[in-house]
């Protein structure tokens, strides 16, 4: 029982930090603004981080939680591509509806300089179990190519969404990460379909 309070403690406050991070800006939120908008207190807070900085890190945190309420509304007559496409569509639109092309620069920055933990190749991560789950069922309903390994399409889908992000901090957000992705991700899907009548 304690876990699941500090699972929600720490939670509260990361949920609180990047709301607030993307209404106010990151230099426009303080700590204390997250403590109150948390709901937590001081020393909560600096149990789990040191500082504001600290939390750049967990955006990962924040797109698990959107992957988990997606994967209760995924309807089970799609197959394993429909299924990859539409949780595509729905954290792209997070991305830009309530992240920041800053803060998500952020992220990817820390991810490439970071020294030790790497959360977004984390592989305990919700994220990477909803798409172990997705790809087993398809390779095992014969929805997805055989010559390849659940494994090699789970690291081939997250490298496609990590390029995607990276590009368009690159390019500034000169386009809709939405509109490229939904023109884009269904091409790069299909190459992982089975073949007909395999």
């Amino acid at each position: 029982m304690p876990r699941k309070n500090t699972r929600n403690t720490k939670g509260k406050i990361i949920s609180a930090a990047w709301k607030l991070f993307y209404e106010n800006g990151y230099e426009g939120t303080t700590i204390e603004d997250i403590i109150f908008a948390s709901g937590t207190s001081r020393g909560s807070f600096y149990h789990y981080f040191d500082g504001k900085d600290a939390l750049l890190g967990t955006l990962a945190y924040v797109f698990d939680e959107k992957y988990a309420k997606l994967r209760e509304v995924l309807d089970p007559e799609w197959d394993a591509v429909r299924k990859l496409i539409f949780l595509n569509h729905e954290l792209f639109v997070m991305i830009e509806d309530s992240i920041s092309r800053d803060l998500l620069s952020g992220l990817l920055s820390t991810q490439l300089q970071a020294q030790g933990e790497k959360h977004l190749l984390d592989r305990n991560r919700t994220y990477f179990r909803i798409l172990r789950e997705i790809i087993a069922e398809g390779l095992a309903k014969k929805e997805l190519r055989k010559d390849c390994t659940a494994s090699e399409i789970i690291k081939a889908y997250a490298m496609w969404e990590r390029a995607l992000m990276y590009d368009w901090c690159l390019c500034g957000g000169e386009y809709s990460l939405v509109s490229y992705a939904d023109r884009m991700t269904p091409m790069f899907l299909e190459s992982f379909r089975a073949p007909a009548g395999e």
